[in-house]
């Protein structure tokens, strides 16, 4: 899997709308890196171009956030603080993931549970710069 460097927040951020322009109701695309790697700027990115007018913020603290976009609606979750996705907590989460596009951060705490994601992104530091992989599944 090739990375693509960048540079600035809007690169990033263009990255992402490239991604989503591929995206369809259903489909799950997880996000990895590490902390401050951008992660919420790629969904952030990825929201404006399915056309979401929303504020896009992180849901570390709300787990969860629901946008609405043009003609799809597009879940923004955030694993971070959990340790693992139990039962109970599958319940909570689920409904983000029914007739949207799913974009989870931190999904490494989902793992098994989940439903599959159509595409892996991994964002990481690279000196001043961002690098992003991008894994079709």
């Amino acid at each position: 899997m090739a990375e693509t460097v960048t540079s600035t927040p809007e690169e990033t951020e263009a990255l992402a709308s490239e991604l989503a322009r591929r995206l369809a109701t259903g489909d799950v695309v997880t996000i990895s890196g590490e902390l401050g790697a951008g992660k919420t700027t790629f969904v952030r990115g990825a929201c404006a171009a399915l056309g979401v007018r929303e504020r896009v913020t992180s849901p570390t603290y709300t787990i969860g956030h629901r946008y609405h976009g043009d003609g799809v609606e597009v879940s923004h979750l955030d694993l971070y603080r959990f340790q693992g996705v139990s039962a109970a907590e599958w319940g909570d989460l689920e409904p983000y993931f029914e007739q949207a596009i799913a974009f989870v951060e931190w999904p490494e705490a989902g793992e098994g549970v989940l439903p599959a994601p159509r595409f892996r992104v991994r964002l990481r530091h690279a000196g001043r710069d961002r690098a992003v992989a991008i894994d079709e599944c």
